[in-house]
């Protein structure tokens, strides 16, 4: 059994005294661990860095086993942002949301369309918009997607103000008044594209991380990436 697949760090862990089990999202396979020799040596360490773009060459006897992977490093985004506290962060947060919300070897294309965007546009000013939609695609692709498009209680599509938690619907302005305390902000860039100000992007991670703790990470016993929270705070 063998496979190549483009793919992304996920998180790593020791094996043994010179390998590694690497955890890798890819394109067609799901999120896949494999064993890479020699992973703990010189060659090896700046590949296996969470968030890099690798060319994955796995094969195993038969498709059950763990497996060995061979990598080829594509785009090294975890060196490029050693020097940037909240780049890092983000791009922590997002692999280790990925690799504890994400069931093994299952295909998530559009998980991987996701984070790979995410990795993409953490080099441009607008990345904390772009990791909003990360946030965002993951509950989406995971089957808990928030729908946006339309007023819970009255049907309309415009003047869209709020997030019920309930529901994960939005809610127009005036209906949701009353009952405001009670509701999430929802940020205009998400309905009308574009970038959100440091306000926007807090009300888009509030209302994203209560929807990916209560149904995508409380049902595993995991908690919201300590990463996450570093970002949130570089980002105030």
């Amino acid at each position: 059994m063998e496979w190549d697949d483009d793919s992304i760090v996920l998180a790593v862990r020791r094996h043994g005294e010179t390998g590694a089990v690497a955890s890798l999202l890819t394109r067609a396979h799901g999120r896949h661990a494999g064993l890479v020799h020699g992973g703990q040596g010189k060659a090896n360490r700046p590949i296996l860095q969470p968030g890099n773009a690798v060319r994955a060459k796995w094969n195993a006897r038969l498709p059950e086993q763990l497996g060995n992977f061979k990598l080829e490093l594509l785009h090294a985004y975890a060196a490029a942002f050693l020097d940037d506290a909240a780049r890092l962060a983000a791009l922590g947060s997002a692999c280790a949301l990925v690799e504890a919300a994400l069931p093994e070897r299952q295909p998530h294309p559009a998980c991987h369309a996701a984070l790979a965007a995410l990795l993409h546009a953490l080099e441009a000013e607008s990345w904390p918009s772009v990791y909003v939609h990360f946030e965002l695609a993951l509950l989406r692709d995971l089957g808990f997607g928030l729908d946006l498009t339309a007023c819970a209680a009255t049907g309309q599509t415009d003047d869209l103000a709020w997030v019920s938690p309930k529901t994960g619907r939005a809610v127009s302005r005036a209906a949701g008044e009353p009952y405001r305390d009670k509701l999430f902000a929802l940020p205009a860039f998400l309905i009308d594209g574009g970038e959100g100000d440091s306000t926007a992007i807090r009300q888009g991670l509030e209302m994203t991380g209560f929807f990916l703790q209560r149904h995508v990470l409380a049902p595993r016993h995991a908690e919201l990436p300590a990463a996450r929270g570093r970002m949130i705070s570089k980002l105030e």
